[in-house]
């Protein structure tokens, strides 16, 4: 099949990524599996087609011919066509196999639709950094409606980080897991939450700056200056700090050291350029 339209289209696996699964975070993308022997695809096909293009962009509709994109199907365990799953924040979240009538096809694709706390939600994200209050006004009415929403529950604990509000911050965070797609989110938070706890329990920047001038040997002061810097985002003066108390130390390296270099690479990303590089460093100073 060729290009329908901008909300119908064909996808093959290489364009997957970016026409599916990165699309669907801004706007529903419903894919339908199919081949040109099979019967009944010829029949949803046109429908599927014409019940997208009614929505007017509020549903996006991507074709996958099984026969030339194997791998795509094998990836989605499709073993029997028409197979049709559909895709919201780059996960899926519905779908059916064979020909349903048109009622039922109407509302599997109105099941799409943004719920109140979705909207909510999204509308509290774009409102973050020039309306914070507005913004957490939002969230909080997202979770009276749905208390698992979990953008709403990463957008508010992220305003509660910034407002120093970590107990209630923290509680919220423990209601999303390691997986899915707001787990990485989540761990930069519950990171950034553990370096202003665990800096708290000690002395000041200056205080600390003294005893090091002082004492240049001093290995746990200097890890306590490390701490109190990544508690500020002065991430690489933080992560050379931490570094420096380790070669000192280590027994220090191998455990609190360790520990809170991973708590930053949390933060700034793991697979970020900056914490591989200490990674890197951190594995020499260790091996």
């Amino acid at each position: 099949m060729n290009e329908k339209s901008l909300h119908v289209f064909d996808v093959t696996e290489a364009e997957f990524a970016e026409k599916v699964l990165k699309k669907s975070h801004d706007v529903p993308v419903v894919v339908d599996f199919w081949a040109p022997w099979c019967g009944p695809c010829k029949s949803l096909g046109p429908i599927l087609e014409r019940l997208i293009e009614k929505r007017a962009g509020e549903v996006l509709l991507a074709k996958v011919n099984t026969d030339d994109e194997q791998g795509l199907a094998a990836q989605f365990s499709v073993s029997s066509i028409p197979q049709v799953v559909a895709f919201r924040k780059g996960q899926p979240v519905l779908e059916f196999v064979g020909l349903l009538p048109e009622n039922q096809l109407v509302d599997f694709l109105d099941r799409l639709s943004p719920t109140e706390a979705e909207k909510s939600a999204e509308s509290a994200g774009q409102l973050e950094k020039t309306n914070p209050a507005e913004a957490e006004r939002l969230y909080r009415l997202a979770l009276k409606n749905a208390p698992n929403q979990e953008d709403a529950i990463i957008g508010l604990a992220r305003l509660l980080v910034e407002q120093k509000k970590d107990e209630e911050a923290a509680d919220l965070l423990d209601r999303i897991g390691p997986g899915g797609g707001f787990g990485p989110e989540a761990e930069k938070l519950r990171a950034i939450l553990w370096l202003c706890h665990h800096a708290k329990e000690m002395a000041s920047e200056a205080v600390l700056r003294e005893k090091v001038t002082a004492e240049p040997k001093n290995a746990q002061a200097i890890y306590e200056l490390g701490c109190r810097l990544a508690a500020q985002e002065r991430t690489t003066d933080a992560l050379e700090t931490l570094l420096q108390a380790g070669s000192l130390d280590r027994k220090l390296a191998t455990s609190k050291v360790r520990e809170t270099m991973v708590k930053i690479f949390f933060v700034i990303g793991v697979r970020s350029e900056l914490a591989d590089a200490y990674r890197d460093k951190l594995t020499a100073l260790l091996y």
